[in-house]
């Protein structure tokens, strides 16, 4: 069976190691097995150590706000992943399930800060790998869920319906009633008596045919502006509605994630509450029994 010095030098991580340092380096790691169809750790879950593949395959994912299953990459053996909680201490970014079963180097942070003392030029490899990732995140995550519909209308409009925006909002004003009342005001007095036979009336004489022909265009127009107008605030409430429809859908997922979480911490608590029965009647069985003694000594 190879040793861990000898393991080390399979991955590329660690193959540019002098052997003093490989050893040195050896005796800290932990060697695991990955037993497959188990979940190493969750999203979120404190991030104490990282783990270099040996053997196997771990498959690095995470679920977004509409909980789609993202998978950010397939580590095999050469791989290494959990290192950005190692880095910041902070929470794990995605969770890790074992795909195929297989061996894996533990690295805690003790172990990777004597590493970099000793190698420091594989820093760069620890920043590619992030790299890799990120690059990937951006690429599967190109919208959220969190959406503004009227930034997202209002830049996608063309000159027509920006045209057609503006009538409809204008026609349906109380300025465009006054200047209508005053035109028509206008036209009807200049073209009745006694203003019919000067020279700026009578150019529509009752029953004023060639106003009520002006009035009709201008509705065919106008009915036709407003419709587009519509049509385009239709198209705003289907956005609308499938935003709502997704943080609905966001909300509902994140109190199923939490139930899971909360399901996953109770059969957490009730296997470390057996451990301990099991482990109390353990030494109740083995401990001393008091004797009695009768008042005659026996």
């Amino acid at each position: 069976m190879p040793t861990k010095a000898e393991l080390l030098a399979q991955v590329p991580l660690f193959s540019l190691l002098e052997p003093e340092a490989a050893n040195a380096l050896a005796e800290r790691v932990d060697l695991v097995t990955l037993e497959a169809g188990t979940t190493l750790f969750h999203m979120g879950d404190p991030g104490d150590s990282a783990y270099v593949m040996l053997s196997g395959e771990v498959e690095i994912f995470f679920k977004n706000d509409t909980g789609e299953r993202i998978v950010l990459e397939h580590a095999v053996a050469g791989h290494f992943f959990g290192e950005i909680s190692l880095l910041d201490e902070g929470p794990r970014t995605a969770s890790a399930y074992v795909a195929k079963g297989g061996e894996a180097l533990l690295v805690d942070r003790g172990d990777l800060e004597q590493f970099l003392t000793v190698q420091p030029t594989a820093a760069l490899d620890l920043l590619a790998a992030t790299g890799r990732r990120l690059r990937e995140t951006n690429r599967l995550l190109r919208r959220t869920a969190s959406r503004n519909v009227n930034e997202e209308e209002k830049d996608n409009r063309s000159s027509v319906q920006r045209a057609a925006d503006w009538i409809s909002d204008f026609s349906g004003s109380l300025p465009f009633l006054f200047i209508h009342c005053g035109v028509f005001f206008l036209w009807i007095i200049l073209n009745v008596q006694p203003l019919t036979d000067t020279v700026i009336g009578g150019f529509d004489p009752f029953p004023f045919g060639l106003l009520t022909m002006c009035v009709s265009l201008e509705a065919i127009i106008l009915s036709v502006f407003v419709l587009l107008s519509q049509n385009r605030q239709v198209a705003r409430d289907r956005v609308r509605n499938d935003i709502e429809y997704a943080v609905n859908l966001k909300a509902e997922l994140e109190v199923a994630h939490l139930l899971e979480k909360v399901d996953t911490l109770y059969e957490e608590l009730g296997r470390r509450l057996q451990k301990l029965e099991r482990a109390t009647g353990a030494v109740s069985s083995v401990a001393p029994h008091k004797r009695s003694f009768t008042p005659d000594g026996k």
